[in-house]
């Protein structure tokens, strides 16, 4: 069989992450069986490794895609607002707002975050790598901007940017888990453990607390 041209395989490529990606946003979560993607295509299943070294290079490429969505989001937030600390609040309901559309995506990250990077990197083209690379970046711009701007107008109180704006996104990352969860656990009266409600709009305003906190906002 003579080999597909390159536009013919990057067609393909793109029909494939976005067949994943109409599974992940039907099913709520990043799992999507490669039988599945292959049949929603209409190809083989074993043509997909020829376009993907792994089926993990479909779930980076997949999550990307999210990110990139996520990061226009990000920059209208910031446009919206002047002050740094309202600006950091837009960033993180447009971040919480994307997580509580997509659960695939809160998935998508949890899952990739669960492998050290270079493992990740391992199993991923360069260009793969490089393309999850850039859709963090697009995300993590905007609110290490603000921070930044924060700090030098003294609303913030923080020493680098960069890394405080890598600790706001973790710290959101897993607070919407629980939000997805949508349960904690306590100590009941009786001594027992219990588990108990969390509403998700009390975990947003949790999430904005705990941004301008991170940032030191009104130290």
């Amino acid at each position: 069989m003579p080999a597909a041209s390159p536009a013919l395989r990057e067609a393909r490529r793109r029909e494939l992450v976005s067949a994943c990606r109409t599974i992940f946003d039907a099913r709520g979560a990043a799992e999507a069986p490669v039988e599945e993607i292959a049949r929603t295509v209409g190809i083989a299943r074993g043509l997909i490794y020829r376009e993907f070294t792994a089926k993990e290079e479909l779930v980076v490429l997949t999550v990307a895609g999210y990110l990139a969505e996520l990061a226009a989001l990000m920059e209208l937030a910031v446009a919206s607002e002047t002050e740094p600390a309202a600006q950091l609040e837009r960033l993180v309901e447009a971040y919480t707002g994307f997580c509580r559309r997509y659960p695939a995506f809160l998935d998508g990250q949890i899952g990739l975050m669960r492998r050290p990077a270079r493992e990740l990197a391992a199993l991923v083209s360069e260009e793969v790598w490089d393309e999850l690379g850039d859709g963090m970046a697009g995300c993590l711009g905007p609110l290490a901007d603000v921070i930044c701007a924060g700090g030098e107008r003294g609303a913030f109180s923080l020493l680098d940017p960069a890394l405080t704006a890598n600790l706001v996104w973790t710290q959101l990352l897993g607070t919407m888990h629980l939000a997805r969860i949508g349960v904690g656990v306590r100590r009941a009266p009786d001594g027992e453990p219990a588990l108990f409600r969390i509403p998700p709009p009390t975990l947003v305003g949790a999430c904005v607390a705990s941004a301008l906190a991170t940032v030191g906002a009104g130290r």
